[in-house]
């Protein structure tokens, strides 16, 4: 397994929320106990190695910005069997915080991260964990913010202590995700995870 946590390099960027799938292939690392991250020049990325489910996996961390983060994507995709093993993490705008999604083979749905890799790619056909960033109100609807500046301002803002500690949480029901994507394959996991 492939795991790709996509998010922007440097300090300044380290805690916002367009960092999400970045903090939280952060966290799983952690969880699992793998080796300390390590740049490798070759994929312009820190990478690191450890277990989920018995299975060996690889935890990945572009320092591309962005919207190029299909460039340390693309040298690991040399069949389509590696694209099998394929996992990207990040952040949605279009679900609430504290949820996430597993989906595979759709759109980037206008995340530029996404969209950067499906080019280098030439594919659509893996799988995404998508974090939900969306403000809530208190009956639980999305508060999605309006116009690009705003947009702009929520996705690349920093995160406040409880959101923080929510996506920690939320770590480990991603983990549990990946775990039966291992075990039991994509759609077992999109069934039972999508519906919480």
């Amino acid at each position: 397994m492939i795991i790709i946590g996509l998010g922007n390099p440097g300090e300044e960027y380290e805690y916002t929320r367009h960092n999400a799938g970045r903090i939280v292939t952060e966290h799983i690392a952690k969880n699992i106990q793998a080796d300390t991250f390590k740049n490798d020049k070759i994929l312009c990325a820190h990478t690191t190695k450890g277990e989920l489910a018995e299975k060996k996996c690889v935890l990945i961390l572009p320092n591309t910005f962005m919207n190029e983060s299909g460039k340390s994507v693309a040298p690991l995709m040399t069949s389509k069997k590696e694209l099998e093993k394929l996992i990207v993490m990040y952040d949605d705008l279009d679900l609430p915080r504290n949820t996430f999604k597993i989906s595979f083979n759709r759109s980037a749905g206008g995340h530029n991260g996404v969209k950067s890799i499906i080019q280098y790619l030439k594919s659509e056909a893996f799988v995404r964990i998508r974090i939900g960033i969306a403000p809530v109100s208190t009956t639980g609807e999305i508060k999605k913010p309006k116009g690009e500046e705003k947009v702009l301002k929520w996705v690349l803002g920093v995160m406040n202590e409880s959101e923080r500690v929510q996506l920690k949480k939320m770590s480990k029901s991603i983990q549990e995700a990946l775990e039966m994507i291992v075990q039991e394959g994509v759609p077992k996991a999109m069934s039972v995870f999508n519906e919480k």
